[in-house]
């Protein structure tokens, strides 16, 4: 019994178009793989600064919405050059 992974490597093979799919799904993986830790790890500092600081909650709000919005920015651009390669 193959796994559907490696019979999906296996086809992938042995045509070039089918290693360009490959490749843009793995691109695309990675980009949101990689955005979803920064933001996660965003989330996590904010919380645990504004617990150790509450008096400075909105300041902190803010700048993590604000790097949030730039690390899915760059996921975005990040997905659109994955799919154009």
């Amino acid at each position: 019994m193959s796994l559907p992974i490696l019979a999906m490597l296996q086809e992938a093979a042995g045509s070039a178009e089918g290693l360009a799919n490959l490749g843009k799904a793995v691109g695309a993986g990675l980009a949101v793989i990689g955005a979803g830790i920064g933001i996660g790890r965003i989330g996590g500092s904010m919380t645990e600064s504004m617990a150790r600081q509450p008096e400075v909650m909105g300041t902190i709000q803010t700048a993590a919405i604000i790097m949030a919005a730039l690390i899915e920015g760059a996921a975005l651009f990040a997905l659109v050059i994955a799919f154009l390669i």
